[in-house]
């Protein structure tokens, strides 16, 4: 029994070998190829090197946006609090989770990545050419896989990069980004301001044709009834009155003197009473009639009408009165009519204010500019890495090669392998040679 188990034990003794052999082993036959490896290596980098070239270039341009801050006072005194230390406990906490979180900036980025953004770019720069495709979906798709869109989660800086052939392109494309988002931001602003603006403006028509209308009455009822300020014309013409009526009584009073002394057939008797006379017709037309105004539509349109034929300038005192008050109503009208107008005119500039105020307009931080280096591709990192590789793949198969040279014929693994390799080589020489044959 103790020679068989001390057998046993030596068998493996014999047949382990040290694992630093193995590499020596493979590195000699490395080292018996290296002719081999040294011409692949060298071919390898030489088709490396024109692949690498013959890539055409990448230009990265790029730009960096601050959202508007949409946060108050409140919050910025909490954004202080937050940055003191110490003495806030779960306060602070929550004040830095508010802050930092920066909601709006979320919203901008999905702008951004919007169907609606990407299809306005694809139609300014014509990108189904440029990019070869034919459907606006995958125009769509690279376009999203050369464009990149990211955000400091801590200052909320979005930063807008886009990757062309073309470096001008590639500004132009970052800088349509910004004006897209801009005006996706206006026309989608539906706040409180933009509306109260809205109706103010609507409002502002309406008062303004009410004003005109009121103006036109005004200058209508003026203009037929001769009254430019019913207040002072009146004054004026009770003054007139009065002096026409001493002027008559000093003409009546010399009338009589002059009666006893030339009697009434003397030329200045007859010239006084001439005076008098015309004294009296101005003092009368003066005057007016006292009648009533007609009823209609509340004008005084005919009772001025023989005033107007005789091409008096001021209507009847007597009528004053009466036409004091469809002029007074008239006059308010206007008045209020310019009032509210005024009113609705400072405050349609302050809702515009706040309207402009209150849309949310990006702030550029970095505006875009023509790249002057390529971003790829990188060329000597691309030749070493696809040298490096071919040289691991080549050094892999010599040594696959070389053991499979030492697997024993009579393998059944090696007799699988052959049978399967030689099927495979006979399937591929006869599509190759149908092939020829359909050329």
């Amino acid at each position: 029994m103790s020679p068989t188990i001390t057998q046993t034990r030596s068998e493996p003794e014999q047949s382990t070998t040290p694992p630093a052999a193995h590499w020596v082993t493979r590195a000699t036959l490395l080292w018996e190829h290296r002719r081999l490896l040294g011409r692949v290596t060298a071919i390898t980098l030489i088709v490396s090197l024109a692949i690498a070239f013959l890539i055409p270039k990448s230009y990265k341009a790029t730009g960096s946006i601050m959202p508007p801050d949409q946060q108050g006072s409140g919050a910025m005194l909490l954004a202080a609090l937050a940055g003191r230390s110490g003495g806030l406990g779960s306060l602070g906490s929550l004040a830095g989770g508010l802050l930092g979180g920066h909601p709006s900036t979320a919203l901008y980025v999905s702008l951004l990545e919007s169907g609606t953004v990407s299809d306005h770019l694809i139609d300014k720069f014509h990108l189904q050419e440029v990019y070869h495709k034919r459907y606006r979906f995958t125009t769509a798709k690279r376009l999203a896989h050369l464009t990149s869109v990211t955000d400091d989660k801590k200052s909320g800086v979005i930063t807008i990069a886009v990757e062309d052939t073309d470096p001008v392109r590639a500004r132009d494309m970052v800088q349509a980004y910004l004006d897209e988002l801009n005006n996706l931001l206006t026309h989608t602003s539906t706040s409180s301001a933009h509306q109260e603006r809205v109706f103010i403006e609507n409002r502002l028509h309406s008062v303004s044709a009410d004003l005109e209308q009121a103006q036109l009455a005004l200058s209508e009822f003026s203009s037929k009834n001769s009254t430019i300020d019913i207040k002072e014309q009146t004054r004026g013409l009770v003054d007139a009155g009065a002096k026409i009526q001493g002027e008559l009584l000093v003409e009546q009073s010399g009338l009589q003197s002059l009666r006893q002394i030339y009697g009434d057939g003397n030329v200045r008797v007859r010239e006084t009473e001439a005076r008098i006379a015309a004294l009296q017709r101005d003092l009368k037309d003066m005057t007016g009639s006292s009648a009533p105004l007609p009823s209609g539509n509340g004008d005084a349109n005919s009772a001025t009408t023989d005033a107007q034929d005789k091409g008096e300038l001021y209507p009847p005192l007597r009528q004053l009165p009466r036409l004091a008050v469809p002029y007074a109503d008239l006059y308010r009208r206007v008045r209020v009519q310019e009032t509210v107008y005024e009113l609705l005119t400072q405050q349609y500039e302050m809702s515009r204010i706040e309207e402009a105020k209150d849309i949310p307009v990006v702030a550029v931080i970095d505006a875009p500019g023509i790249p002057e280096r390529k971003s790829f591709p990188p060329r000597l990192l691309l030749t070493l890495l696809l040298t490096f590789l071919v040289f691991v793949i080549t050094s892999a198969v010599i040594l696959i090669r070389d053991h499979w040279s030492r697997v024993d014929s009579g393998d059944p693994r090696k007799k699988l392998a052959e049978e399967v390799f030689s099927v495979l080589g006979k399937r591929i020489r006869s599509v190759a040679g149908r092939g020829r044959g359909a050329a």
